[in-house]
């Protein structure tokens, strides 16, 4: 009595296993380039530099569209160059967003950098104007400042092209923090208290 012998094909199933695999593979890596593509959309990647201080600094104003934050007079195309306009709550969380460590700046994290360009115009014998013209876009330091201006509680906009206000997260008081302000006016930089926190100013991002 002859027994047949069941044909096995391994050879197919493996190559099956391993067309599968490839697939797989291509779908992880399609959905991981759709993701990095999302998070530039969004602005939730942006360039940094290790600064004078020691401590890395994004070198573009931060756009991660965090609720509430603002393009100036709402035109994207100023958010794009100037980034977005941010309270002093959502600018500490847009900073945050950006994982790995990012943080809005402290007072003296902000003060300490200002230090290596010269310094602010209450530590400076020239008043703030080294610092102003180093950290401003296409100073020697690569920060790029930009004078992206402010918004009102009331919804006013003013001072584009005249002033850049920088957050910190340093409170003055309960009310206010302490922010930065490049001004065009004086060609000099400041340090300044009473930055009502619900005004919306521009933010850069700070890691170690």
């Amino acid at each position: 009595m002859n027994t047949l012998t069941p044909r096995i094909r391994p050879i197919r199933v493996c190559a099956a296993s391993l067309a599968l695999v490839i697939v797989c593979a291509s779908m992880v890596i399609s959905l991981e380039r759709l993701s990095a593509q999302a998070q530039n959309v969004s602005g939730a990647i942006s360039p940094a530099k290790r600064m004078a201080d020691g401590r890395q600094w994004t070198t573009q104003n931060l756009n991660v569209n965090t609720a509430p934050s603002y393009c100036y007079e709402n035109a994207e195309t100023n958010c794009a160059h100037y980034g977005r306009l941010y309270t002093w709550e959502s600018a500490n969380r847009g900073c945050q967003s950006l994982g790995s460590g990012w943080r809005l700046p402290t007072d003296d994290e902000w003060r300490q950098l200002t230090a290596h360009y010269g310094g602010v115009s209450q530590d400076s014998d020239d008043k703030g104007k080294a610092a102003y013209k180093a950290l401003l876009a296409g100073g020697s330091s690569g920060f790029n400042a930009v004078l992206g201006g402010g918004r009102s509680e009331d919804g006013q906009y003013a001072r584009l092209e005249a002033h850049g206000f920088y957050w910190t997260v340093s409170e003055a008081d309960s009310p206010s923090g302490w922010f930065y302000n490049f001004g065009r006016g004086g060609l000099a930089l400041h340090r300044q208290n009473g930055g009502e926190k619900s005004r919306a100013f521009s933010a850069r991002c700070v890691r170690d």
